[in-house]
């Protein structure tokens, strides 16, 4: 595996799918048109916690133009249990009354009724005519709140509003603090903040007389919409057709159904097609950003720089339904170093704010950012640089990760070199400027994936697969199919399929899709090519056995001068008069993926008078196991390194004291654009993961977990203020530099209402 010369993997081709993207043919989910189309809107509740009294459709319904309303009484209550959709497991019953609020609302936003018109001005004057009486009550902000003693409770089945817990431990923490000469504690804060996507989540649903629904929706698990929408309508899932259209990105945030089951119920009830598409400003207060965090960790070290002892407790929210990441975080908190003793706890806190959804290395991004806070500022305790610190007790292979399994190969020790090494690292600073470096981890996953690779007359291949392509999947693919029949990419044409067509397939997310999915690839055009030998051996007489591949040739038996190698377009050609069409297939379920790990280094600038930071350098490097398109893995470790840093300095949901959110928009919600950061560089390790054919390991995930401690630790180089809330926003970086006295003060919070 990791001596094999590649022809077309490693290599840059032009996307398959551009063209239609830059031109604008590409499809989208508010693209789908049909005939009869009505179109749909949503009633969403103004409070944070209310139950509802009562609901009267009448006003609604006597509007000229309306074809359906429903309410939750149109949809049948829903005990499943769990529907396992890849970077979370997705509880239909909380699924369904997330969609249409049943009892009570649970957030600014929750949807209490949805109507389908003839026009969608029709279906929003409708949805204004419902009249909805709630009991308003108490709503649960935040964490401190939600676990305070006395507090209104979410749920009646958790207890403290606590979901879930849970642990992981190793030796004897007591013992290791004991053994320390320098530990440091700290508690750190990050707000709820957003995936970005510029695409809002939109779906169209036909409810046919047959019984059969077929759903065109923008989502990262066309699988998983099948089977939701059959829970949740109580139907059978062979009945229910996804068709994924292009997707305007989604980094977690469109696993989960909001609108599809919903359309389908008012295209069962309008017996019309019915198209429903979020408005940005309801994509902020009713889809699922990732969750709000506090995490108290306490790290110990000895005087030479090695890690001896941590404990940690990490609270995360969940927003209106159990199932935050706080499990990942936990398992993602202390993994790029060996501390032989610890303790981590981690708990799933529900509040009045909406349900989280996957986003980008779940979790991992504030757990991440506490440790490598920590470890600098115990690097500073001690007088070390940062990155030798983290190299003497960077984790290798053989070493146990904190949440059980022993690592293989693994490239975080050439990663931190690579960083240290780097022009960067010794690159003079300005005036007002720090730096800082930070790790990232995130585990990856396998999963099951399908793949059909289909061969054509003239020599050119197919390949199909369940996966919307969200990061350049498709022309990575395609590069495998090329690799393994040895067919220029260019002739092999990627699709994605719909779930009637393509075989079973998990979930675009959890940077499983080039590794698990492109190992399924690999095989069904191994298939291929297994069946293009045996073809090869009819026609010369021989054994198959004996039947060599190389370079996209059949290679007679040695010593049988009277037979010529055959190319792939000249067997192609033959499959009429050998057997008929050549077919390759695979499906399989990919044990858990190697784990990557990152480093990133960024320049801060600080404005002493104003509080404003400006990112002036930023390196990201990563080990990527083996890169099959160098250029979407750069894109990968650019764009998550791009949120990442919107994430540590602008950057949150905002909430008044009811609940309701401030700034549901993009005007407000602060994310950087191209003009607001530098140019930035990539530098890509390869250390072959032994579980892949080609050694590839997932690369989405890792890029954004860096920089909220990276940018952090600039900051404090920058200011000497080492901050523990994220956003490091202007007017927190201001109140800090205006009430330290003393440039060294070890720590700093700045709460959001000390700001306004």
């Amino acid at each position: 595996m990791t001596n094999r010369e590649f022809e077309y993997v490693g290599t840059r081709p032009v996307r398959h799918d551009g063209v239609d993207k830059v031109t604008g043919r590409a499809a989208y989910g508010a693209d789908v048109s049909l005939p009869g189309l009505l179109h749909g809107a949503v009633l969403r509740s103004p409070h944070a916690h209310a139950r509802i009294v009562s609901i009267d459709t009448s006003a609604a319904e006597a509007l000229p133009g309306v074809q359906a309303v429903v309410t939750a009484r149109d949809i049948p209550p829903n005990s499943a249990k769990v529907l396992l959709g890849g970077e979370a497991a997705l509880d239909l019953g909380d699924m369904s009354d997330c969609m249409l609020a049943r009892d009570k609302v649970l957030y600014n936003g929750h949807a209490v009724a949805a109507v389908a018109a003839t026009s969608l001005d029709i279906a929003r004057e409708a949805a204004n005519r419902i009249e909805v009486v709630y009991d308003v009550l108490p709503p649960v902000t935040g964490i401190d709140q939600a676990i305070a003693p006395g507090a209104p409770q979410l749920h009646q089945s958790f207890a403290n509003n606590v979901a879930n817990r849970m642990e992981f431990k190793r030796g004897d923490v007591e013992r290791g603090f004991g053994e320390a000469d320098v530990v440091i504690e700290r508690e750190f804060r990050t707000p709820m903040v957003h995936q970005g996507y510029i695409e809002p989540h939109a779906c169209v649903a036909r409810y046919g007389q047959d019984g059969r629904l077929t759903v065109w929706c923008t989502t990262q698990g066309p699988f998983v919409v099948r089977d939701a929408c059959a829970g949740i309508l109580g139907v059978d899932a062979a009945k229910v057709k996804v068709i994924p259209t292009e997707i305007g990105g989604g980094f977690g945030g469109k696993i989960v159904v909001y609108l599809e089951p919903l359309a389908a119920v008012l295209s069962r009830k309008a017996n019309r097609p019915v198209k429903m598409v979020m408005s940005r400003d309801e994509v902020f207060r009713a889809s699922g950003p990732t969750s709000g965090s506090k995490v108290r960790l306490k790290v110990g070290a000895k005087r030479d720089g090695t890690l001896v002892a941590a404990r940690a407790s990490l609270w995360y929210e969940a927003g209106a339904y159990r199932g935050s990441p706080a499990g990942a975080g936990a398992m993602c908190l202390l993994a790029p170093y060996r501390i032989p003793n610890f303790v981590i706890e981690a708990y799933d806190v529900v509040v009045n704010k909406p349900k989280v959804a996957a986003y980008r290395a779940p979790g991992s991004p504030m757990a991440l950012f506490a440790t490598e806070s920590v470890v600098d500022e115990i690097a500073r305790e001690l007088g070390m640089d940062p990155i030798e610190l983290r190299l003497r007790n960077a984790s290798v292979e053989g070493d146990r990760a904190p949440y059980g399994p022993v690592y293989g190969p693994i490239g975080l020790k050439q990663v931190l070199e690579a960083a240290r090494s780097h022009p960067h690292w010794k690159a003079p600073l300005g005036a007002n400027q720090g730096r800082g470096v930070a790790c990232g981890f995130w585990f990856n996953a396998g999963m099951q994936s399908s793949a059909t690779v289909t061969l054509n007359l003239d020599g050119s291949a197919a390949v199909l697969t369940g996966n919307p392509d969200i990061g350049g999947t498709r022309v990575a693919q395609a590069q495998m199919v090329a690799e393994e029949l040895g067919i220029p990419v260019e002739r092999v044409r990627p699709s994605v399929a719909d779930t009637d067509t393509a075989g079973h397939t998990d979930v675009t997310g959890g940077s499983r899709v080039c590794y698990a999915t492109g190992m399924a690839v690999i095989q069904a055009a191994g298939d291929v090519r297994d069946q293009l030998r045996a073809r090869a051996a009819q026609i010369w007489k021989v054994d198959i056995a004996s039947v060599r591949w190389k370079a996209g040739r059949a290679i007679p038996p040695s010593g049988n001068g009277s037979h010529q190698p055959l190319t792939v377009a000249e067997l192609a050609a033959q499959m009429p008069h050998t057997g008929g069409p050549i077919v390759g297939r695979a499906s399989l379920n990919a044990p858990m993926a190697g784990p990557g790990f990152g480093a990133h280094i960024c320049d801060l600038e600080v404005d002493r008078e104003t509080g404003r930071s400006t990112v002036v350098r930023y390196t990201a490097i990563q080990d990527v196991g083996k890169a099959v398109h160098p250029s979407f893995v750069e894109g990968q470790m650019q764009g998550g390194a791009a949120q990442g840093i919107g994430w540590a300095l602008n950057e949150e949901y905002i909430f008044d004291a009811g609940g309701v959110m401030e700034n549901p928009g993009f005007l407000d919600y602060r994310m950087p654009v191209a003009s607001d950061l530098p140019m930035i560089d990539t530098v890509i390790v390869e250390v072959a993961n032994p579980l892949h054919p080609y050694g590839v390991r997932g690369v989405g995930e890792v890029p954004i977990v860096p920089p909220l401690g990276a940018v952090a630790n600039a900051m404090r180089d920058a200011t000497g203020i080492r901050f523990t809330e994220l956003p490091l926003s202007p007017p927190r970086v201001l109140s800090a530099l205006l009430h330290t006295e003393s440039p060294n003060q070890s720590a700093i919070r700045i709460p959001q209402s000390a700001m306004s």
